[in-house]
């Protein structure tokens, strides 16, 4: 089982890098999206697949005996959720904001810091002093 998870969880990783290389913003949004599946799988699969008892103490007792899930990996995965949430909404009002100023999701035609009119350099300027 840890097997299939981990190839599933390359093949995630792998489409949301292709993804994230793209030139289309909406593009890359979903690459992002992908990317915390990806990697939440991953961190899922680190911590191990048992089939082992929820790390719940007993009443009476102090300590658990046998063998229990590892309750860490759930916490992370947790943590990556919000943060990769945070992240995709972040992303989504970035492209939404470029597509209100510059009206196209393409990034090559995104020229919002670049001059658009070629500098006109006078020929004597170009000459170094004497």
């Amino acid at each position: 089982m840890e097997l299939i998870i981990s190839v599933v969880s390359g093949v995630l990783l792998a489409a949301s890098f292709y993804l994230l290389m793209r030139r289309n913003l909406l593009r890359f949004v979903i690459g992002v999206i992908i990317l915390g599946n990806g990697v939440n799988l991953l961190i899922f699969t680190m911590g191990r697949l048992t089939r082992a008892e929820p790390p719940v103490i007993p009443k009476g007792q102090k300590v658990l005996e046998g063998a229990y899930a590892n309750p860490l990996p759930q916490a992370l995965i947790l943590t990556a959720i919000v943060i990769s949430f945070g992240l995709l909404a972040f992303t989504l009002v970035l492209v939404y904001r470029n597509f209100a100023a510059n009206e196209t999701i393409q990034s090559d035609e995104v020229r919002g810091s670049e001059p658009t009119d070629t500098l006109d350099v006078h020929e004597e300027s170009k000459r170094l002093p004497a």
